[in-house]
């Protein structure tokens, strides 16, 4: 089945001008969990569509009085987010083409093998059914991505708020800087939230996760058979943000190639789909992230500078958690919050336990926090999380430098120190835990205790 009872239903139209299509075609879905309706005309077609309940059309291209693509182009003007499938049997590429760049998702030729439509249906309910999902969930959710929702109260946290919302309304790109797991992506939300832009698309890139044989299609679109295996057209990542927020993450792992080819989207504000003949035009702002420094991979011939200048009008640095200690509270509270329908029982760390948190310096910043609190919540038995809840590098209260003495020697000393003690003074270990070589811990042990080191 393509769905089930507690789904929205598919509703698929077919129009046909032959009863007997219309009738094969009612008995192709009649097994799949879609509400299905037929019209023999164009115009009957139109008046079914004000319904409202109709998300998918299977148009025959050949027709008395309003033909297929007639029919489409109205569509497309009235219901443009109707997938429409078009079906002929005369196998005229020029009007599949035609029917393609109007707005068809699909083409198929009669007469059809029903499992082949079927699969292909089910492809368009899936992609219906996933956009069906997010909707909901945006709207569920959606105020966590708003303004007041980008949690923090210490001073940079307030200047970077400030920034958004001075610079959310422009359309100007904003390069995004912090390091990994900062929350750049939720600062990108925060600027759409912000802007002009607030309901309409906001599209995320991961571009570490894109392959680069597939990046240009699954970026720009393809036209149905640009290639092997593009059995149908996709309009790609870019348009559809259109009038909406593209967010590419992680932009310095976009391959040299690639910058130039998003570098002219950027500069025509137009897509060519590959095998397609013209360009087509999109309005979008463009957010990017990175936690790389651009200007020393610009210097290092790894990232284009003409792109650099181009997404770089505006820059935001999202400030790591070590620098933003007074924030913690506030972000615990939020993910036991978050996550207490999983893990229900914990309610708040005890005061050594939050003192932990403070002094412990995050180098997997916000993402770290919230994974050690949930690990936490799934541990604790009690109300009241404690230091036991807490992963050891964290709970071990470290070894810390003199009152009086703030010099970087003290510092490193007492790191040495605090990992000898968590090793056992197992020197290996300890060196492990320091990330450096053991010859290397040799000569710190000797230079910060000339007469031996007392265990």
């Amino acid at each position: 089945m393509a769905g089930n009872s507690n789904s929205p239903q598919f509703g698929l139209l077919f129009v046909d001008d032959e009863k007997s299509i219309l009738s094969s075609l009612r008995r192709t879905f009649i097994d799949e969990n879609y509400r299905l309706y037929s019209a023999q005309s164009g115009e009957d077609a139109l008046s079914l569509l004000g319904r409202g309940d109709i998300h998918c059309a299977v148009i025959d291209l050949k027709m008395p009085g309003m033909g297929g693509l007639d029919l489409l182009k109205e569509m497309k003007a009235s219901f443009p987010d109707i997938r429409v499938v078009m079906l002929s049997a005369y196998g005229n590429i020029t009007e599949a083409v035609e029917a393609v760049q109007i707005g068809a998702v699909d083409f198929i030729e009669k007469p059809f093998i029903p499992e082949s439509l079927t699969a292909r249906i089910r492809q368009q309910f899936n992609q219906w059914a996933l956009e069906t999902e997010n909707k909901r969930l945006r709207q569920q959710v959606g105020y966590q991505f708003s303004f007041q929702k980008l949690i923090g109260s210490s001073t940079r946290m307030l200047k970077l708020k400030k920034m958004i919302t001075q610079i959310g309304p422009s359309d100007a790109p904003v390069l995004i800087q912090g390091e990994t797991g900062t929350g750049k992506e939720l600062v990108a939300r925060s600027i759409q939230h912000n802007s002009t832009r607030t309901k309409k698309p906001f599209v995320a890139i991961d571009c570490a996760a894109i392959s680069e044989s597939m990046f240009e299609a699954e970026l720009f679109g393809h036209i149905k058979g640009a290639f092997t295996g593009a059995n149908t057209s996709a309009k790609g990542i870019i348009r559809s943000a259109d009038q909406g927020t593209l967010f590419f993450d992680e932009i310095g792992e976009l391959p040299l190639k690639m910058q130039a080819k998003l570098l002219r989207v950027l500069q025509e504000r137009e897509v060519r789909s590959v095998g397609a003949t013209t360009p087509a035009k999109v309005d979008i702002r463009v957010l990017a992230a990175t936690n790389r420094n651009l200007k020393e991979e610009v210097r290092d011939g790894r990232f284009r500078e003409d792109l650099f200048y181009r997404l770089e009008a505006i820059t935001l640095h999202v400030p790591p958690l070590r620098k933003r200690i007074d924030d913690i509270p506030d972000l615990v509270r939020l993910f036991i919050g978050m996550h207490t329908l999983e893990t229900p029982g914990m309610k708040q760390f005890s005061s050594g336990a939050m003192a932990a948190l403070e002094r412990y310096r995050w180098p997997g910043n916000v993402r770290e926090l919230e994974n050690v609190v949930r690990r936490a919540m799934a541990l604790c038995k009690t109300p009241v999380a404690g230091l036991t809840e807490l992963p050891e590098n964290i709970s071990c209260r470290p070894v810390i430098a003199s009152a009086t003495d703030d010099s970087l020697e003290a510092y490193e000393k007492a790191a040495v120190e605090n990992a000898l003690k968590k090793a056992g003074y197992h020197r290996k270990k300890a060196a492990e835990i320091l990330k450096i070589g053991e010859a290397t811990l040799y000569r710190k042990i000797k230079r910060f205790w000339p007469d031996g080191l007392n265990q």
